[in-house]
């Protein structure tokens, strides 16, 4: 019976402060590196003194070569070692053997082909290297390592010939562009222009990218071949053709133009860009245009450059939101200014074709100006009359009516019919306005027009259709007074004046009021305005009126009798006392009264309104708010007029109380 296994005791720690001192890794790290606690000591040399202990060390290292290649075949570093070794024992032809067994697996590993020409240029076998490089390429053509090292080998030898027939084998295969290059430079090397020429057109066909011909056309340039390179960037053009455009191509072109002096050349290619490359691929060939132009061309040139950015900006932004009509307003204004009669029509189409998603007339405000401006352009700058009718038409026709209209455009439309002699064609589009969306702007309008074509009695027909859409507007009464005032039918003024008082509801009564009054007494009919400002004084009991009618009273007295005026105010302010509406109306009143006084009564009649005169007071008001809570204590003024405190005993005694209270106080400030 086994004993049961005792369990090691674990030492206790009696002190778990932690040490003043702390050992971190690093420490730990750096003391095992300055003891050399991990150095392996390295292994004994042996010494070999004669051929059969050389042989038999061989032996062993072969078979243990062969063992791992056995165990491990797939493993190349393997083979590589094992050829290294024989190598290193001067037994070239084994390490050939090894190598060329391991190709047999592994023909497809650019490393073993590597290793092995190594060696054999190491050990100066150049033709086993120049064979073994021809094998390689031709069982790996695009391994491009190999291509190099053929080719750095040949050169090396002095072999320029087999470096160029290697190079054009190698260009066969359509390597990439680095191979293209290597073998430029070789052959620039050693002076071969030409050669070097001919491989940079072959290489811009198989490469036709447009760095690589900016790269032909400046080795062109560099060389002295001025044409040569010119015509490099104009086959460049001719190759991508119109369909794929980009500015570093022509921003190198008109850069190669202008360091030949050709400016003109140089601008027309940007021109060219900036018409055919979308705009916003633009950027710098706007930046180097501006530079050029600078440099180069005149006030005008610089000008139509700062034209062409600022048509790119716009362009951008009208694209980013195509109802931004500012935006539109400065690119049409912009385009105008170049006077190009077919851009600037097609850019009001395209402004005009961006209407408002939403039929809120707020949004549109802005856009119908897009319409006016263009129908002023065709009339103004086009001078064609049939394009401006079917502009104006086509806005007419897209505004919708039934929601709400612009009574700007039926007016315009109707000048321009009149500019033109066509009066028939203006009456029937006002009319037409009037029938779809009557609005008092249109009927202003309308009215206007046949006044200055003294139309009176269409304007009268106006009048009266004008007062039945707006019953309730007083300027259309009065200006409707005014005209037959004007036209001397005194008896048709005044009856348009009766109706419109007597209508039920007005929006401005006080003026209509106020013009039927001044007209009375430009008529000289003082009593007619007279009993007008009594009537009004029916309806209404404001301050105002009774201020005006007293004015009107003494302007009208006779001589110098002030009595009439005197009486109107005292009327006045009986009616404001009855009525204990706003105090601040009665004390405008009797300020009024009191300067009329000042100017044409006497001391005892100022007396009398000076006594009349309120105090101002300061009153404490509870306020609450609208759901009941009581929110405090604030301060108001308020007056108090003698006459009512004569009718308040209350009042009365209480001012009796405060000057007891005040003769107390003084009397006793006295006796201390």
């Amino acid at each position: 019976m086994e004993k049961p296994q005792k369990m090691p005791k674990v030492a206790k720690v009696k002190n778990k402060a932690p040490a003043e001192i702390q050992i971190t890794a690093e420490q730990l790290l750096r003391e095992a590196k300055e003891r050399d606690l991990e150095i392996v000591p390295p292994p004994p040399k042996q010494k070999i003194s004669d051929p059969e202990e050389l042989a038999d060390y061989q032996h062993r290292k072969r078979r243990a070569f062969e063992d791992n290649i056995r165990k491990n075949r797939s493993v190349i570093s393997n083979w590589i070692k094992y050829a290294q070794w024989e190598e290193s024992q001067k037994e070239v032809q084994r390490a050939r053997s090894i190598y060329e067994r391991a190709l047999c697996d592994f023909h497809r590993s650019i490393l073993l082909w590597l290793k092995y020409a190594e060696m054999e240029m190491r050990n100066r076998q150049v033709n086993h290297a120049r064979n073994l490089w021809d094998r390689a390429v031709t069982i790996l053509p695009r391994a491009n390592q190999f291509w190099y090292k053929y080719t750095y080998m040949e050169e090396q030898l002095g072999n320029i010939a087999g470096a160029r027939q290697v190079f054009e084998r190698w260009m066969e295969w359509e390597p990439d562009e680095q191979a293209w290059l290597t073998y430029i430079k070789f052959e620039l090397r050693y002076g071969e222009i030409d050669r070097a020429r001919m491989i940079y057109n072959k290489f811009v066909m198989v490469h036709p990218d447009v760095k690589n011909w900016i790269k032909y056309a400046r080795f062109e340039e560099k060389n002295g071949f001025i044409s040569g390179a010119r015509q490099v960037y104009e086959r460049a053009v001719e190759f991508f053709g119109e369909e794929i455009l980009d500015e570093k191509l022509f921003i190198a072109f008109a850069k190669f133009e202008e360091g030949q002096k050709e400016h003109d050349r140089a601008r027309v290619i940007y021109k060219y860009a900036l018409d055919h490359i979308a705009k916003e691929r633009t950027h710098e060939i706007y930046k180097a245009y501006t530079i050029h132009e600078k440099k180069y061309g005149d006030r005008t040139g610089i000008e139509d450059v700062i034209a062409s950015k600022r048509k790119f900006q716009y362009e951008e932004e009208v694209k980013a939101n195509p109802t931004n009509y500012d935006a539109w307003f400065d690119y049409l204004r912009l385009v105008e200014d170049e006077g190009n009669l077919d851009t600037i029509r097609e850019t009001y189409e395209r402004a005009i074709a961006n209407v408002p998603l939403t039929k809120d007339k707020h949004f549109w405000r802005r856009y119908i100006y897009l319409w006016i401006n263009y129908a002023l352009f065709e009339e103004l700058e086009a001078e064609d009359e049939e394009r401006t009718r079917q502009v104006y038409r086509a806005c007419l026709e897209l505004l919708p009516h039934k929601v709400f209209t612009f009574s700007k455009i039926w007016l315009l439309y109707a000048q321009f019919e009149i500019r033109h002699k066509n009066l028939s064609a203006a009456r029937k589009t006002l009319g037409m306005g009037l029938g779809i969306c009557p609005k008092n702007k249109l009927f202003r309008g309308y009215i206007d027009l046949e006044i200055q074509l003294r139309e009176f009695d269409r304007s009268r027909i106006l009048y009266q259709k004008f007062l039945e859409f707006g019953p309730e507007n007083c300027i259309t009464w009065m200006r409707f007074a005014e005209l037959e005032t004007i036209l001397g039918d005194i008896v048709r003024a005044r009856a348009i004046y009766e109706l419109a008082i007597n209508q039920p509801r007005l929006d401005m009564p006080e003026l209509l009021w106020k013009a039927y009054i001044d007209f009375e007494i430009g008529q000289e009919e003082i009593e007619n305005a007279r009993q007008l400002y009594e009537r009004l004084l029916e309806r209404t009991m404001h301050v105002k009126v009774w201020i005006s009618y007293a004015q009107f009273e003494m302007a009208n007295a006779d001589s110098d009798d002030v009595s009439p005026a005197r009486r109107v105010f005292e009327r006045a302010n009986q009616s404001l006392k009855m009525a204990a509406g706003e105090k601040e109306e009665r004390v405008m009143l009797l300020e009024a009264w009191r300067d009329f006084e000042k100017q044409n009564g006497d001391e005892e009649s100022l007396k009398v309104v000076e006594d009349k005169m309120p105090r101002r007071i300061k009153k404490r008001r509870k306020m609450v708010s609208e759901d009941g809570r009581d929110e405090g204590w604030e301060e108001i003024f308020d007056y108090i007029f003698p006459e009512d405190e004569a009718t308040k005993p209350n009042l009365k005694l209480l001012a009796s109380a405060k000057l007891w209270k005040k003769k107390q106080e003084e009397k006793q400030d006295t006796e201390s």
